[in-house]
């Protein structure tokens, strides 16, 4: 009980995932650019992002809520900036419904995809918890599925109009590694990716994550911050 309790304690938690990460337990994961960051959002649902960069005039990506908008609402509440949110899981969708949410929140019943279509979506085992997989893995049922519609980065900035995004959040199950190089390729310009990175559903996560991080310093983004979990990272552009 002792040591649970001191697990959750941020410091004691960030300690034992940086030697993980140095002594090769999960990928190496070190800053390598300096700027101003805050935290948004709660424990579960937050992650790091540079506030200077952010107005009213702001267009945030918000890919993956669940039942958790702490993230979403904390930038409109400091920044007032336009959020667009994505999720097309069931017990989100009906969540979401059954919210009032700011008029600069926007809502639709869609995936991220690296082509758009139908997709089926693994439920998970727990049926208290929300967020399924397009993946096989210990916590999701495979026998246990929904239909669901997935949408490219590019097909959605079409049709929103949206040339520029500020912010792009994703928390997306594990998709995070097949998607980067389609939102990489689309030639939008995005000033921060923040990721929830999900390399424990894989046996080749660690590599997955290591080949992650190769695309996006390819492209110019600098890892600026990291959570005590070591599973949100936040990039900015340089």
């Amino acid at each position: 009980m002792i040591l649970k309790t001191l697990d959750n304690i941020p410091q004691i938690k960030r300690f034992k995932n940086c030697i993980k990460s140095k002594i090769g337990h999960i990928a190496y994961l070190k800053t390598d650019y300096k700027c101003p960051k805050k935290w948004y959002g709660n424990e579960y649902g937050g992650f790091y992002v540079n506030p200077t960069v952010l107005n009213g005039e702001s267009i945030v990506y918000s890919f993956g809520i669940g039942q958790d908008t702490s993230f979403d609402l904390d930038i409109i509440k400091y920044h007032n900036s336009s959020i667009y949110a994505f999720d097309p899981t069931p017990k989100s969708i009906a969540w979401v419904k059954n919210q009032i949410f700011p008029n600069n929140f926007h809502f639709e019943e869609i995936g991220i995809g690296k082509s758009s279509g139908q997709a089926t979506l693994n439920l998970p085992k727990d049926k208290e918890n929300i967020s399924g997989s397009l993946y096989s893995h210990q916590f999701v049922d495979c026998s246990n599925t929904v239909q669901i519609q997935l949408e490219t980065l590019q097909s959605i900035t079409n049709r929103l109009q949206h040339s520029y995004i500020d912010v792009l959040k994703m928390d997306i199950e594990g998709a995070e590694y097949d998607i980067m190089d389609n939102i990489l390729d689309t030639g939008i310009g995005i000033k921060q990716i923040l990721l929830e990175i999900h390399e424990r559903f894989f046996e080749d996560g660690k590599q997955k994550t290591e080949m992650l991080l190769q695309k996006l310093r390819k492209k110019g983004y600098k890892l600026f911050a990291i959570s005590d979990s070591y599973q949100e990272l936040s990039f900015i552009k340089i």
